[in-house]
């Protein structure tokens, strides 16, 4: 009897550390770059998932990098990865999008970000919904209305936040540019959107968290966080819905991202599905209001740690205003499209606060078909 237990015992050890090599030894037709996977199963997750406070690269990049080099392997959520923070490697994926590599997420990203989602959507289907985003923001609607409409809302803000004894200002800043995102896109006004306000900001503070559902967990208050958003979508949507077929099938009576979408999923034979079109709008708001208050919050802290910078951008927005007293060209107390095109050092600020901010930390690209790179790594 003793025989067979210890037998027994042998036998799962030694499927243990089969398994254990394995894990940590992937096959590859070829090379893999250096790296670790982890525990089997969890991998690196604890470790990618833990919070940092810093706008730098993470920890868990950063680490890696200096220990494996700009290409290492790991795995995360259950997955086999290689993290690049290579310049060539990283060109040579954006270049061969479609061909060698196409966009994907983890199973936990996609549950937080919808099924339908735009970031899953492949091809002719991508291109439609790309298009149908640039229609309502690009150049022509920047120049024609919502340059209008944030300069006004800025202004707005910064007037009331003047009265106050103190801002903190991550939460204000976040707050003005959502119920400015709401309004574009869902026409809603800031006493409606302060419900999905709540919603969104429950979502965003789990985002970036081990993805185990169960009450208590960061990652649980961040999918009722969307659960609650996605509720107020579909009434909103179901409320226009009602109101264009009141008006007329082809009426866009609010001038908002919405009136295009429900024209969209009205059509006798719609392309766009209500499913893919509250994911559509869900990622859009998050998008808008998440990215753009961090990177503003962000820009305000490197313009009072570099007070010539500062001085530099003050020089160029009174420059402007120095203009518009000698009467040229203006539109009252609004900034014109002249104006925003002749602001070349606020843009620059702009762009340096973007690159800084690492305010999307990684994107995910999945392999069509085996890669080497630089005649080494697969």
């Amino acid at each position: 009897m003793i025989d067979y237990a210890a037998a027994a015992l042998s036998a799962v050890a030694l499927l243990l550390l089969y398994t254990v090599h394995r894990w940590r030894n992937p096959r590859c037709n070829g090379r893999l770059p250096p790296g670790s996977m982890g525990f089997p199963l969890v991998g690196e997750t604890f470790q990618f998932f833990s919070p940092d406070a810093s706008f730098d690269i993470p920890p868990f990049i950063r680490q890696r990098l200096a220990r494996y080099g700009p290409i290492f392997k790991t795995s995360l959520v259950g997955h086999p990865v290689v993290v690049s923070a290579d310049e060539e490697l990283n060109h040579m994926v954006f270049q061969q999008e479609g061909e060698l590599f196409q966009s994907w997420y983890p199973d936990s990203f996609v549950e937080i970000l919808g099924r339908d989602n735009v970031g899953e959507q492949q091809g002719t289907m991508f291109k439609y919904l790309k298009n149908m985003v640039l229609r309502f923001f690009g150049p022509e609607s920047l120049r024609e209305s919502i340059l209008r409409d944030v300069d006004h809302t800025v202004c707005s803000s910064l007037c009331t936040w003047s009265t106050l004894p103190a801002v903190e200002l991550k939460e204000a800043v976040s707050t003005m540019v959502f119920e400015l995102s709401a309004n574009k896109l869902l026409g809603l006004e800031p006493s409606r959107s302060k419900v999905l306000r709540k919603s969104f900001f429950d979502f965003v503070r789990g985002l970036i968290s081990f993805p185990l559902y169960l009450p208590g967990t960061a990652y649980y208050a961040c999918m009722q966080g969307r659960m609650s958003a996605m509720e107020v979508l579909r009434q909103v949507l179901e409320e226009r819905k009602q109101s264009a077929h009141a008006l007329g099938g082809g009426a866009r009576p609010h001038g908002d991202f919405l009136d295009y979408v429900v024209q969209e999923i009205t059509k006798e034979k719609p392309v766009l599905t209500e499913g893919m079109a509250l994911d559509l709008m869900f990622l859009l708001l998050f998008a808008s209001f998440h990215t753009t208050s961090l990177a503003l919050t962000l820009a305000v802290k490197l313009l009072s740690d570099h007070p010539h910078v500062l001085d530099e951008i003050t020089v160029e927005h009174e420059t402007i205003l120095n203009q518009r007293q000698t009467g040229n060209e203006s539109d009252g107390d609004t900034v014109t499209w002249k104006e925003y095109k002749s602001m070349t050092f606020t843009s620059q600020v702009i762009s340096e606060t973007v690159r800084l901010a690492n305010i999307a930390p990684g994107i995910f690209r999945k392999t069509l078909k085996d890669v080497q790179f630089r005649g080494g790594y697969n």
